[in-house]
């Protein structure tokens, strides 16, 4: 099969590869709708995993199922499915230790362009089928549902872990597709203020059209100075990590109000150690909790997901900035998310 992949460190280009072999629990797919993430970035050009050779990139997708196992029961061949970004081993001990996100190790739920190849290719593998896939409702266009593979179960899982609620402020830091998610997802569980933080005015306007209330800067100055200012020096309950580095806990740290919760969804691809300053953390009594998650994958999970879109609760299909039709824009998808240009969120390529 043809593949989009990682050649090397800094190096990127097709392959071909064996197709993959389909066990009894598990699915393949032929991709439909595809979509880049930073993440593919942190891998080639950061180095994130450290050196790879020809592993397939890619870990966003909507797939057309080709073939199942003997024991799949909820999945036939031409099922127009979601493919999340995250892909458990269900009967792991780390499952039933309520982890299943870190099935076989720390992390070991994601798979794709990771322990395995991922999703830019001809024919995708997905294990644990039955557990692990979703139906894409007929409402929702592949393009959108490239979204729910990775973008705003991870945004989603910010509030989730920092355990937003009714009336409480937030501030989100990095508003880039997954960042914007939060807001929106901050907005659902009932956040009153959002503050996000970014620069770009594309992710600005749509950071407000997901609810955000107010919008900082990096650019102007320390944004925790500016958060204080804002808030009457109370800072917010909540805060949101959604990009920055090793250092932007930091600022979430002086920011946020004693008893209050940090859900960081952001990748870290350098850096030795993450800084949290003494005194602001109220000399390690500050009642001032820090949750880091990988998104949780699961059938289930993408479904109600999913309905939130078919009943207008969130419109993900806002961040798509540029489309592409064939599957050869692979290539040109990738080195648009490398690239950033000002005028970019997420770009999608259609295969139909």
């Amino acid at each position: 099969m043809k593949a989009y992949a990682m050649l090397g460190l800094n190096e990127t280009g097709w392959v071909e590869k064996q197709d993959p072999v389909c066990g009894p629990l598990d699915a393949l797919c032929r991709p439909v709708a595809l979509a880049p993430c930073t993440s593919d970035v942190h891998t080639v050009w950061e180095g994130a995993l450290g050196e790879r050779h020809d592993l397939v990139l890619g870990h966003e997708g909507v797939g057309e199922v080709i073939e199942v196992g003997d024991l799949v029961e909820d999945f036939v061949p031409g099922d127009v499915v979601i493919m999340p970004a995250i892909t458990p081993d269900w009967g792991s001990r780390e499952a039933q230790r309520g982890y299943p996100v870190h099935s076989g190790g720390m992390l070991g739920g994601w798979k794709f362009s990771n322990s395995k190849d991922g999703v830019f290719a001809e024919k995708i593998h997905i294990n644990d089928a039955d557990a692990n896939l979703a139906l894409l409702p007929e409402e929702i266009s592949p393009e959108t549902g490239c979204m729910l593979s990775d973008m705003m179960p991870t945004g989603f899982h910010a509030s989730e872990m920092a355990k937003v609620t009714f009336g409480e402020s937030v501030c989100v830091i990095g508003i880039g597709p997954v960042g914007l998610m939060c807001v929106r997802g901050a907005v659902l569980r009932g956040a009153s203020r959002v503050i996000g933080v970014g620069s770009r005015p594309i992710c600005v306007e749509v950071a407000r059209e997901y609810g955000a209330t107010d919008i900082v800067s990096y650019k102007d100055g320390p944004i925790a100075e500016q958060v204080l200012d804002m808030t009457d020096g109370d800072g917010v309950d909540r805060v949101l990590i959604a990009g920055g580095d090793v250092d932007t806990f930091a600022e979430a740290i002086r920011m946020l109000k004693p008893g209050g919760a940090i859900g960081n969804v952001n990748y870290l691809g350098s850096g030795d150690s993450v800084r949290i300053p003494r005194l602001e953390w109220g000399v390690g009594m500050g009642h001032k909790t820090i949750h880091g998650g990988l998104m949780p994958g699961g059938r289930l999970r993408m479904e109600r997901l999913a309905s939130l879109i078919v009943h207008g609760r969130v419109d993900p299909s806002l961040m798509i900035t540029h489309r592409f039709e064939g599957f050869d824009h692979v290539e040109e998808a990738v080195r648009l998310m490398k690239d950033k240009p000002q005028d970019l969120i997420k770009p999608v390529v259609f295969i139909g």
